[in-house]
């Protein structure tokens, strides 16, 4: 506690302006010794070396702040450790915490604490990407709103700039560095900056790399400061050798590098691109990194969806197991040592946090989906590659070959690269299409040299296969516990071996595929083999007097080989391996739950996943889910005493089964939940768009008045429109143009920015003139409204007023400033007047950058008149408002209508049952609706439906997702138990938006259920509540 005392005293000494001194070009970029770190995080030309161990750093990525329950973080890391991952990449969100200037708030939600606890509990490494800038899909690619009205470029070294980022970096910094491993915490690495180069598209002259070194140099050395010693990394994602080892200033201690060859076409998943095929790596890694281990910072494992596409589900089916198997093992023969998949869990763009191309889901069509559930195919593929390397240690000093058509196989059909082990005679060799895209079935023969002579594989008689869209790892010299696998066709999920010295195998493949393996011997006291069941499809036969080749067809039924006591093999259809579970057995501290090549492991056949495993005495107690009654049957234990077995604390009553292994049945029962029905609830309403009403008062809305702006976008007006000139950056926009008619006002044009898929609604005084509903998907639109039926009285004040859906700010290219691109107003021209006839003001969310919902964060609110007043929070002041249903009664005319209602939950106990709320689903389009000045009294009474409206979903206060019911795609938004209560009350809130049609008309939602997803009897950790902080009068609403 003095220590941090002192250190914050230190940094208050610093003097203001320090990005004055950024080191210049010719400053030293010597490293600072590392010598806390020797021991903990070492690493040399193959591997990272953890704890003096070498190690395959297998992560995921997961952003806490997209799962805004803390109490669920952990049910994240168990889901991504029972994988076989042993780390987790994520990153902070500097616009998250820092939305007022000045003021960093890492608390509650944002609060780091949390997750790295629960990392450490899980036993997951973290690598800490804490920006400042992220890109991540978010908005302002992760900058806080208020940096756009920075003058100096973004991401640059120019001090104006530079000065904004020290009090987040100072406060993340810190916050990361108490965390590290030499601290006893789980962080392993830091990533300054990201994607710090030129984009495609974006020339050199726009990005001079050799001038943003100082930049660059100065990320890390604000890390540095405060007190982290990990080492740093850099993703090239252009692979140029951008601030790898050696590079000059600004470079990292560890080169990595981004690729996404499946590119983002989910509309047509089928459809593979070649464009971006991964190839030649291993000879870059040469040139660029030759003394860091083989880095892949982010590969893609899914893709995001956008307003107007298409569901995760089709990302998921894009970037999906066959894919895994392709691309990953493609990696893999470049003999990659650390590897992160970008997204493994993706969550939800809650808040408005998204960036304007993306809707409000981030499910990514990742591994986990975004109600936490597990049952995509490629979470159980990457489970066995992610196993596989946990028991090959050969391949953590292995060397990649050159890939080759034809070469060790008997057809130029086939590709393969060898890896080839250096202080191990084992070799991988990876064999795919040689057209990676292939959907073919190919025959071959694999021809390889061992250390028992050259083969022509199999030696049985057939031929190997390779179907579709797939790709093998077969091995030659592959050590089992002191027993040599000569080869093996078939992939390897794990092996272990218990204190008695009995090794159990597992091996798979697909179904139908012929497999062989050779086993040496020599080191065994039994030769011939036993195979259970008794199947003479099984072949087996000796070759001389030390080699065992056995042949099989792979079937959903499993067998198993033995010889004696000492090998057991379990040879399985890939399906089938999908239900098996490697679970590490916890160590003594500081390993604990973490990840290590020496812990002991269990296997464990049968549950939907297994979380955690632990020995106690003959009782092996395991914790996890099943969805449906299953047998849970134990492979391996190492000390083979285990006799009773427990499941989330509920000891099972166990038999051995004809394997002899023991089993026992797990029960489910699916529990009994009453779900609200939405119908027929109570719902409160009130018009949330007041301001079309005769007499409004705006004086207290801010006054467009700045008659410049910072924005490297010229003002098409005479004072600045821009939403961010004035501190409003999310949610909704209003502007209200005050003007006195001269009677020739024809028409009026707009030309109006609101991120991809985005509407806006014009109203005259109270007449409804036009909407615009986004149907062409673009994040700018322009259009000449026609005014004439109106017949403006001359000399009468008149205000125009423009809603407009803010879909969240571009990421950024660097050098180019494309972030500051204004949202809002851009432009407008009043037939017959000049500009400076009309006098804007504007609103977004009460209080812009100095917002009211400290717990919710600054993103979550927009301009709407419920949403200023916080009537979105729990316990809104209803008791005089109307009563009227969203879906039955809706809203009557073009407008806005807030709808909010309580309901009761009550999850049983030992229970995961994720909770979505859906919307009708009908996407037809329209375009520009033009009104005829229908009268817009807002009533709630019975209306007319149509497609033609959006929907924003708050519950608990909480804004969990925008429903654009003429676009889509999504329908369905998850909402996490801890921002949902499971056991009490929730509150529920919709703002109702009709964008009208010719005549303009109302809406009414089309259906809003709440959805019990695939219930789980699991042994999570219920989460406790999210911050819910309820209703309170807002000082200066207006």
């Amino acid at each position: 506690m003095l220590l941090s005392t002192l250190f914050a005293f230190l940094l208050c000494l610093l003097p203001q302006g320090q990005g004055a001194n950024i080191l210049s070009r010719d400053a030293s970029s010597e490293f600072e010794p590392r010598d806390s770190l020797e021991g903990l995080v070492t690493w040399d030309k193959y591997s990272m070396i953890i704890r003096g161990e070498r190690m395959f750093i297998f992560s995921g990525e997961f952003h806490p702040w997209r799962l805004p329950s803390p109490g669920l973080w952990l049910d994240i890391f168990q889901k991504i450790k029972a994988m076989g991952f042993n780390a987790v990449s994520f990153y902070t969100y500097w616009g998250l915490v820092e939305g007022t200037q000045g003021q960093v708030r890492f608390d509650g939600i944002f609060a780091l604490d949390e997750f790295f606890k629960a990392a450490a509990e899980a036993g997951i490494y973290l690598i800490a990407r804490p920006g400042p800038y992220i890109n991540a899909e978010t908005a302002f690619g992760g900058y806080p709103g208020w940096t756009a009205r920075i003058r100096a470029p973004l991401r640059g070294d120019d001090a104006e700039f530079v000065d904004t980022t020290e009090l987040y970096a100072t406060t993340v910094g810190k916050l990361i560095a108490d965390a590290q491993i030499t601290n006893g915490g789980p962080v392993v690495m830091l990533q300054p900056e990201n994607e710090y180069d030129t984009w495609p598209d974006v020339n050199n002259t726009d990005f001079p790399a050799h001038i943003n070194s100082n930049y660059m140099e100065h990320v890390k050395q604000q890390f540095k400061g405060t007190g982290n010693v990990v080492p740093q990394m850099v993703n090239d994602h252009l692979y140029q050798g951008n601030w790898a080892p050696g590079s000059g200033l600004g470079e990292t201690e560890l080169y990595g590098i981004d690729a996404y060859p499946m590119r983002y076409d989910c509309a047509n998943p089928e459809v593979w691109p070649k464009i971006r095929w991964p190839e030649n790596w291993q000879i870059m890694h040469e040139q660029y990194s030759p003394n860091t281990p083989f880095f892949v910072a982010e590969f893609q494992g899914g893709s995001g969806t956008g307003w107007g596409s298409v569901n995760a589900d089709a990302c998921n089916a894009l970037v999906n197991q066959e894919s895994v198997r392709v691309l990953w093992k493609n990696n893999y023969s470049f003999a990659i040592k650390i590897f992160n998949i970008y997204m493994t869990y993706g969550g939800t763009n809650w808040g408005n946090l998204g960036y304007r191309g993306g809707d409000s889901s981030y499910d990514y069509g990742a591994a986990i989906k975004e109600n936490r559930h597990i049952w995509r195919e490629k979470y159980s593929e990457e489970k066995l590659e992610a196993n596989f390397f946990k028991v090959s240690p050969a391949y953590l000093t292995a060397v990649a070959g050159n890939a080759s058509n034809g070469s060790y196989v008997s057809t130029d059909q086939i590709a393969t690269t060898p890896v080839f082990g250096t202080d191990h005679p084992t070799n991988f060799y990876i064999i795919r299409h040689a057209d990676w895209t292939s959907t073919n079935t190919t025959t071959y023969k694999l021809i390889v040299p061992t250390s028992q002579g050259n083969f022509s594989i199999p030696q049985l008689g057939g031929e190997l296969v390779l179907t579709r869209r797939d790709s093998k790892i077969h091995v030659t010299d592959y050590d089992v516990g002191g027993i040599n696998l000569i080869y093996c066709t078939a992939e390897i999920f794990t092996w272990a071996q218990d204190s008695a010295g009995k090794r159990t195998l597992i091996l798979y493949g697909g179904a139908g595929e012929l497999h062989e393996f050779a086993i040496d011997l020599t080191n065994l006291t039994t030769i011939s083999a036993h195979i259970t069941p008794n199947d003479t499809t099984v072949r087996t036969q000796t070759l001389g007097i030390d080699k065992l080749v056995t042949q099989w067809e792979v079937s959903e039924d499993r067998r198993i080989l033995r010889l004696g006591d000492e090998l057991e093999i379990l040879l399985l259809w890939r399906n089938d391996a999908y239900n098996y579970w490697v679970t590490e057995l916890p160590a003594e501290s500081p390993i604990a739950n973490y990840s290590s090549p020496s812990k002991s492991t269990v296997v464990v056949k049968g549950p939907y996943l297994v979380r955690t495993a632990s020995l106690d005495g003959e009782l092996l107690r395991l914790t996890g889910d099943i969805n449906s009654t299953t047998d849970i049957e134990l492979i391996h234990e190492p000390t083979g005493k285990v006799k009773a077995l427990s499941f989330n604390g509920e000891a099972l009553c166990v038999k051995r089964n004809e394997a002899g292994k023991l089993t026992a049945r797990l029960d489910f029962k699916a529990p009994e939940i009453t779900l609200p029905d939405f119908t027929s609830l109570e719902w409160k309403y009130i018009d949330s768009l007041p301001e079309i009403q005769p007499g409004y008062d705006d004086s207290e809305w801010v006054s467009c008045e700045n008659p410049s702006t910072n924005n490297t976008q010229s003002l098409l007006t005479p004072t600045s429109l821009y939403a961010s000139d004035y501190g409003f950056h999310s949610g909704s926009l209003i502007y209200r143009g005050h003007f006195t008619a001269n009677g020739e006002e024809s028409s009026l044009f707009l030309n109006v920015t609101g991120g991809n898929g985005f509407g806006y609604s014009l109203w005259l005084n109270d007449l409804f003139v036009a909407s615009w509903d986004g149907s062409d998907g673009a994040a700018t639109h322009n259009a000449t409204v026609s005014l004439s039926s109106l017949a403006l009285e001359a000399g009468k004040p008149y205000v125009l007023t423009l809603l407009i859906d803010h879909m969240g700010q571009d990421e950024e290219a660097p050098g180019t400033d494309q972030i500051k691109t204004p949202m809002g107003l851009i432009g407008f021209d009043l037939a017959g007047h000049a500009q400076t006839d009309v006098a804007w003001k504007l609103t977004g969310n009460l209080g812009g950058e100095a917002y009211h919902d400290l717990a919710r964060g600054p993103r979550n609110e927009g301009a709407l008149f419920a949403e200023r007043q916080g009537w979105h929070q729990p316990g809104p002041p209803s008791a005089t408002w109307t009563a009227a249903n969203p879906i039955t009664d809706g809203v009557a005319a073009a407008g806005v209508g807030f709808f909010t209602t309580t309901f009761e939950l009550d999850v049983p106990a030992g229970y995961d049952v994720p909770l979505s709320f859906a919307f009708g689903n009908d996407t037809t389009t329209s375009g520009v609706e033009e009104g005829a000045g229908a009268n817009n009294s807002n009533s709630s009474s019975s209306s007319s439906n149509n497609n033609n409206y959006r929907v924003q979903l708050f519950v608990n206060g909480y804004q969990f997702g925008e429903y654009v019911a003429n676009l889509g795609p999504q329908t369905a938004f998850p909402v996490p138990e801890g921002v949902l209560d499971h056991g009490g009350a929730n509150t529920v809130a919709l703002t109702l938006w009709a964008l009208g049609d010719a005549r303009g008309g109302g809406a009414r939602v089309d259906g809003l259920t709440l959805r019990a997803e695939m219930p789980l009897r699991s042994g999570y950790r219920k989460p406790w509540l999210s911050p819910q902080p309820a209703w309170r009068e807002r000082e200066g609403a207006y």
